[in-house]
């Protein structure tokens, strides 16, 4: 079932959104000159914004009670699992719930399941800084690509193709956050690394990319992002399909209501 249905404008601004956000996580790559890279204080305020906007975009048709109790009990759960884990090693246990939930419940909820897990585990565990609205279009990202996987799979194909999609999540969430930060550090440093790693604002876009491939491959891909993405898909493949289970007895009790305007595109 779909949660939180997606109309034609609901879509449009949900794939704008996403558009703008991928633009602030890349903005530097995309100036080039001398001179110190300033943060972008001004993406700071806009970027809570447009997750705001598309939140009230998603829940114009009207949700459900049990929907919304649903969400917030996905939620608490996600933001318990992230404060016990806490990101040590990679450690990370709130990616495989919300992969799950994405895939039961549709990209649209998915795409707010990302948001409140990632808003609420913040606020439990002391991480509210300018670094979560990137924390929370990404996980968001992540819950809305579960959404989007075929649905003819299931069983053991089901379990292999989210496990493996939690896989590629893992090391795609650790990359894009990796690039939101790495073109303000100066003088990064690797040991038994002798290149250079930082941020080149002189530099070419394919320059930076290499640059920025070899800090994020020996800094972040080869530990927090690896450990990230096994705990991910071993959870998948362990306790995947008794939550799906769960997920899905609690889905058929579920509905929409309202009215949704324009035409609703399914998943």
């Amino acid at each position: 079932m779909t949660a939180v249905r997606l109309s034609l404008r609901s879509g449009a601004v949900l794939a704008l959104a996403s558009l703008a956000g991928l633009m602030m996580l890349c903005w530097p790559l995309l100036v080039h000159g001398g001179g110190t890279v300033q943060p972008p204080f001004l993406f700071l305020l806009l970027l809570p914004v447009i997750v705001a906007v598309v939140l009230a975009e998603l829940g114009e048709g009207g949700l459900d009670p049990r929907v919304l109790a649903v969400l917030g009990v996905l939620s608490a759960v996600n933001a318990v699992l992230r404060g016990i884990s806490a990101g040590t090693a990679g450690v990370e246990l709130v990616f495989f719930l919300l992969v799950l939930a994405g895939r039961v419940f549709g990209p649209g909820f998915g795409f707010v399941l990302g948001c409140t897990s990632l808003f609420a585990s913040a606020l439990t565990t002391a991480g509210v800084g300018p670094w979560l609205p990137y924390q929370m279009l990404v996980s968001a990202w992540v819950g809305m690509g579960a959404g989007l996987l075929p649905r003819r799979a299931s069983g053991r194909t089901e379990i292999a193709m989210l496990a493996a999609y939690g896989v590629v999540a893992s090391y795609v969430y650790g990359l894009l956050l990796n690039l939101q930060g790495w073109p303000l550090l100066t003088g990064v440093a690797v040991p038994g690394h002798t290149g250079n790693l930082s941020f080149d604002p002189s530099a070419s876009l394919w320059q930076n990319l290499a640059t920025f491939g070899r800090y994020t491959l020996l800094t972040s891909t080869g530990s927090f992002d690896t450990g990230r993405a096994i705990t991910t898909a071993v959870a998948v493949v362990i306790l995947g399909p008794a939550v799906l289970t769960t997920l899905r007895r609690a889905a058929r009790r579920a509905t929409v209501v309202g009215v949704v305007r324009g035409e609703t595109v399914g998943y």
